[in-house]
């Protein structure tokens, strides 16, 4: 087989660059949907390892309260905290911490957010309240709130 015939040969069995893009595409592109989203009562179960998972949350309770209309008379966004991260919101991690304590007191400043911390979990790791930044209400317990606020205040459950 002469070099000219392997090339045509490719030419036609190999498809052309559009065939390759519309293989990688075959649904076509997403669909953005317009959603006006009205304010809401959340809780969000927080129980992270990181302070990036920190920032997360709090800028995904932020993003929300900013959609939604950010009116502290008609919405409600609690973040129950239970687990390691309660130890970025100790006052002797402050300077460890301390954009994100910032960040987080602002949030609850601006009526936005509420931030509650369990007492059980807290005492697990060896906080008291007198440890913890005053921005922050301790609660007996983090799955009796997580469960009140869902029964009792219907807020919808985030994790």
């Amino acid at each position: 087989m002469s070099r000219f015939t392997l090339l045509v040969l490719l030419i036609i069995i190999l498809p052309g660059h559009d065939a390759l893009a519309e293989n990688n595409a075959p649904w076509g592109d997403a669909k953005q949907i317009e959603t006006e989203y009205k304010p809401q009562k959340v809780v969000y179960d927080v129980h992270v390892k990181t302070a990036g998972a920190v920032k997360s949350v709090l800028d995904r309770a932020s993003y929300l309260s900013t959609i939604t209309g950010a009116d502290p008379f008609d919405q409600s966004i609690v973040l129950v905290l239970h687990g390691p991260e309660l130890s970025f919101f100790a006052k002797k991690n402050y300077q460890k911490h301390k954009e994100l304590m910032h960040r987080a007191q602002s949030l609850v400043e601006s009526d936005v957010i509420i931030i509650r911390m369990c007492k059980i979990a807290a005492q697990s790791l060896g906080f008291l309240a007198k440890d913890i930044h005053g921005f922050v209400e301790i609660i007996p317990m983090g799955d009796a709130e997580i469960i009140r606020l869902q029964y009792e205040e219907n807020h919808a459950y985030m994790q």
